[in-house]
């Protein structure tokens, strides 16, 4: 960001002085001019895409419709799953995205039936790469973590 700045400024000087000095701009430096220019703004449009990437603003608990249950449901998502699961994807960081998790028949990574005993099963028991949250979690934690998750 800070090149082209520079670039554009260096190019506006240019431009002025050709202009004060009332000369004709040479050719080549118009054209040099206009390729730095354009490779200029393809690189700024270039990252302004890639920063652009995968990037989305939060919606809050009411832009989801979430309920009482689902939105504290989220909040313990967010405390133990989100370092490892998407929510908002089904591709994820560690662990599997959760995005639709119980809209399938099947778990992505276990083929155990998508339903809540099963996967209250792997949130208190864990996995091979997950651990068990038993320890931390009341009944009613899972309930509301179960309730958020079918709104995924």
């Amino acid at each position: 960001m800070i090149e082209t700045r520079e670039i554009e400024f260096e190019i506006e000087i240019k431009m002025r002085v050709i202009e004060v000095t009332n000369q004709q701009p040479d050719r080549r430096l118009t054209t040099n001019i206009r390729r730095w220019i354009g490779a200029a703004l393809v690189a700024w449009v270039g990252l302004a895409a890639l920063a652009g990437c995968d990037v989305e603003r939060r919606k809050s608990d009411a832009e989801l419709g979430l309920n009482p249950q689902q939105a504290a449901g989220r909040k313990i998502y967010d405390n133990y799953c989100d370092r490892c699961h998407r929510p908002d994807s089904t591709k994820g960081k560690k662990g599997p995205g959760l995005k639709g998790v119980f809209q399938h028949q099947y778990l992505p990574k276990t083929g155990l039936p998508a339903n809540d005993d099963r996967v209250s099963d792997i949130i208190r028991n864990g996995r091979s790469d997950m651990p068990g949250y038993s320890q931390v979690m009341s009944a009613q934690d899972m309930q509301e973590l179960l309730a958020y998750m079918h709104t995924l």
